[in-house]
């Protein structure tokens, strides 16, 4: 199964295209341009380098939330202008979860942490187990003090964009948290559709009118009305 994969929840773009798990190639921008300009010849590229035509991807996968309410609707746009013709399956994927992924065979507990503002985060918390990805709690927007005192007595490593920022006001009181090296302290693409592969494996993928974003919070222009 080939899976085409989008990444642009956050600063940073991305697309990636694998067969089953095996990743055959990926693509990865943090230069400050927009998703808009980036994201969709990143992935006509990435194809063109590959030989695969677009009508040979079995299925889209996409970074619907938590995350930037711009990048998010680009990914998503994206995916639904390209799936839509032939009617190709989508899946909508946690970015929390994606993140995970860069971290496949990591002991520690993994806390994936995105700037919310407003002085909170968007956060998950996962753990690798025999090759396993579980999940210890659900995607939610939560405050550093919050979270400091959820996790100050376990090791963690951070991962997201908000990693810096975590780790930052965090350490102090929370000795056993780490950052993630800086290679992979960004969301992937491929951790995109390693996320979203189950799903398709299970005949559980979406068609391109029911694929939407998934937000925590509404957009911030609109919590100040």
């Amino acid at each position: 199964m080939k899976i085409l994969a989008f990444e642009s929840s956050a600063v940073s773009a991305a697309v990636a295209l694998i067969e089953d798990k095996k990743l055959v190639a990926q693509s990865f921008q943090n230069c400050g341009l927009t998703h808009s300009r980036t994201l969709l010849p990143m992935a006509e590229s990435l194809l063109a380098g590959c030989g695969v035509p677009l009508s040979a991807v079995d299925a889209f996968a996409v970074a619907a939330g938590p995350g930037s309410f711009t990048g998010l609707r680009i990914g998503v746009a994206t995916v639904k202008g390209l799936a839509f013709p032939s009617d190709t399956p989508c899946v909508g994927v946690s970015t929390l979860e994606a993140m995970a992924y860069n971290l496949e065979g990591f002991s520690e507990e993994i806390c994936c942490v995105m700037d919310a503002r407003a002085g909170q985060v968007y956060n998950a918390r996962f753990r690798w187990q025999h090759n396993h990805l579980y999940r210890l709690c659900e995607d939610r927007a939560i405050r550093l003090d919050e979270l400091a005192a959820e996790i100050a007595s376990t090791p963690q490593i951070v991962i997201g964009d908000g990693a810096d920022l975590c780790y930052t006001k965090l350490n102090s009181i929370c000795p056993g948290l780490h950052l993630a090296p800086p290679h992979l302290r960004f969301a992937s693409a491929y951790g995109v559709a390693m996320a979203a592969l189950p799903v398709l494996q299970q005949g559980q993928g979406i068609n391109a009118q029911t694929l939407d974003a998934r937000y925590l919070r509404p957009p911030y222009v609109t919590q100040k009305h």
